[in-house]
């Protein structure tokens, strides 16, 4: 009898099911007892081998830039980077997807508490007094100002902060007749009388071509003291006197010391040339205000006993004109000050009476200045007219030369020219770098985009390459505000002020002009994490170190935009939430914009206060949708009536 065929598919079947599972078990068994390690296939030899990775139970933490109090396992390895073919190491590489998920979870430590059933309730806050609406706490601190014991030096124009209990807990309140500024680039031209109601610099400095009042509109005819016939005309005349001055090439970040109403920065704008624009807030108190009102980069600082909150080489220019500083004072402490800021190479343009002037006082003051700047190994450029301009050496050789018990002498080795918080002068010349850092920058825009050699100098607790954080950084921001402008149409959004309250790299403000936002963005690096400001001005942008337990150097409403990635629920452990947002509220414009954007475990807290403020808040999902354990606050200042 044949054998029946039946049942062949079956038993064919059966035995191939049987097979595979014998095979899943031994698999998951053997991965099981391998604990899932990496392994390298080799073919060194003839028989098949496989090695244990040598990065096997050894964590890597690339999100340090952006969470510097996380203390993560650490790993000493002699270099860092990517592992070439040949096993030679190098930090030149492509980055491929970078995850946020895995970035945002990284930036907090701030545990998940969202299931836990605690409501939150802030009471409402109430207007501060009307005589508060210009209000800078920690310039306007009159009781801590009384108690200086001089004030000759101009102590009285430095920060003075309010202690914790005698913080302001109020909404500072907005003029009578506030309206909604006018939009860039007209306001450059422009304001309302209204939103700036001081007419003392109309009054003092109305024939010198900085301001006039036109019914209810202050007006701007782009002239300074010494410009009169305009700052467009100006900048063409020390473009001639010094070709090398490229605005927008090789000069693209500049400081305007004692700037005005802003004119010199407004027109350097149109040139690519950003340029923090600082004035004390003395009897021309309102200066920054007006800055800020038309648009253009400004902060209150003052030339007195303290370093200026900005890092060593940050400007590739720094200009004063009749900017009422007496440079030679103490040995030379000021412009010793100018001289850490700027850049190796870089220029110092003087517009003021003793350069052209011929009175006996005005020419021993020219004298003193000749003699300072040549012991700073300063090279002398050229006078012409009223515009003086000299040159920073682009090393340490000059000084290393010069005759011993020369002053001012050259500051210790081990002295941080980048540390600046509190920092108080010394007469002594900043030492520029042994291995050159700050000097070899591209050209803007390349600059923008181009990982910069001090990006070595930062101190991170970070052991892959520093280029890939940059990188990595700057393609995150990039997606982020891509779906930003998608998603909340920033582009048809009033965003000229911005400030970056946790700045990283840059990255934030970097994406800001990728995507051509007619806006500029104030990089703020906190005093809790590590020092970035070198890195942000090496890339051609601005910024400031800052304390946000503190109050911030600007006016009330100055900004449009506020900007907060995970700044809160660190900050949370230094001081009191509320606090915070009420200065983030104060220097806040009517009708501007505040993104939050930080651990789900804050977010309830953080929106009871937005709403105890008065901001219309919204707690939004980011694009990883609502199971991340992050989200954005998004919140909007109404603009008041009457």
């Amino acid at each position: 009898m044949k054998p029946s065929t039946s049942a062949d598919p079956f038993i064919k079947t059966a035995a191939l099911f049987t097979v595979a599972v014998t095979f899943f078990y031994l698999g998951k068994h053997w991965s099981n007892r391998s604990q899932q390690q990496l392994i390298f296939f080799t073919t060194t030899t003839t028989t098949d081998q496989i090695s244990i990775s040598p990065n096997f139970n050894k964590f890597f933490n690339i999100s340090a830039i952006i969470n510097p109090n996380q203390t993560p396992e650490t790993v000493k390895i002699k270099k860092s980077g990517v592992l070439n073919e040949d096993g030679t190491m190098s930090d030149e590489f492509e980055v491929g997807e970078f995850d946020p998920d895995f970035v945002d979870e990284a930036q907090s430590d701030v545990k998940d508490n969202s299931n836990d059933e605690v409501k939150l309730k802030v009471k409402k806050f109430e207007l501060c007094k009307g005589s508060m609406s210009e209000y800078i706490p920690c310039l306007d601190n009159v009781d801590e100002i009384r108690k200086l014991e001089s004030v000759e030096r101009g102590e009285r124009f430095e920060r003075h902060c309010p202690v914790e209990e005698k913080r302001f807990n109020c909404l500072v309140p907005a003029p009578k007749g506030y309206r909604e500024p006018i939009p860039w680039p007209r306001s450059r031209d422009e304001v309302w009388y209204s939103n700036v109601p001081h007419t003392r610099l109309v009054e003092d400095k109305g024939g010198q071509n900085w301001i006039r009042r036109d019914k209810n509109k202050f007006k701007f005819p782009g002239g300074g003291t010494q410009f009169i016939h305009g700052a467009d005309q100006y900048l063409d005349h020390i473009s001639k006197m010094v070709p090398d001055i490229t605005f927008g090439q090789n000069i693209r970040v500049a400081l305007d010391v004692g700037c005005g109403v802003a004119s010199f920065g407004a027109y350097l704008l149109s040139r690519n040339v950003i340029t923090m624009s600082v004035a004390p807030k003395d009897i021309h108190e309102n200066q920054i205000q007006f800055a800020l009102e038309r648009g253009v980069p400004a902060m209150v600082a003052a030339f007195a006993t303290r370093r200026l909150l900005y890092p060593s080489q940050a400007f590739d220019l720094i200009h004063c004109s009749r900017c009422r500083i007496n440079w030679t004072r103490d040995d030379g402490i000021l412009l010793l000050e100018a001289n850490r800021m700027l850049r190796a190479g870089g220029y110092f343009v003087w517009a003021a009476q003793p350069v052209y002037k011929h009175e006996q006082n005005l020419e021993e003051q020219w004298e003193e200045m000749i003699n300072l700047t040549t012991r700073l190994c300063w090279k002398f450029l050229k006078k012409d007219g009223y515009v003086a301009i000299w040159q920073k050496p682009f090393d340490n050789s000059c000084y290393l030369n010069r005759e011993a018990e020369t002053k001012p002498p050259l500051c210790d080795i081990t002295e941080d020219p980048d540390n600046i918080w509190y920092v108080n002068l010394k007469a002594c010349i900043s030492q520029l770098p042994e291995n050159g850092y700050g000097v070899n920058l591209t050209k803007w825009p390349a600059r923008l985009q181009t990982s910069p050699d001090r990006l070595q100098s930062i101190k991170l607790d970070a052991l892959l390459s520093r280029k890939e954080l940059f990188k990595a950084e700057s393609k995150y921001w990039n997606e982020v505000i891509a779906s930003y402008v998608r998603a909340y149409r920033w582009k048809t959004m009033r965003l000229r002020n911005v400030i970056d309250m946790r700045a990283g790299f840059g990255g934030f403000a970097a994406a800001l002009i990728d995507q051509n936002l007619d806006s500029w963005v104030m990089n703020v690096v906190p005093v809790s994490g590590p020092n970035t400001l070198p890195v942000i001005y090496d890339r051609g942008l601005i910024g400031v170190m800052h304390d946000w337990c503190e109050s911030f150097d600007t006016y009330p409403r100055t900004y449009d935009l506020l900007h907060a990635s995970y700044l809160l629920s660190v900050e949370k452990k230094r001081c009191n939430v509320s606090s915070i947002m009420l200065e983030m509220d104060r220097i806040l414009r009517p009708g501007g914009h505040v993104y939050i954007r930080d651990s789900l475990s804050i977010m309830d807290e953080l929106l009871e206060i937005a709403k105890a403020i008065g901001w219309q808040a919204t707690l939004r999902d980011t694009a990883e949708g609502p199971h991340a354990s992050y989200r954005i606050l998004v919140c909007d200042k109404l603009i008041p009536h009457g």
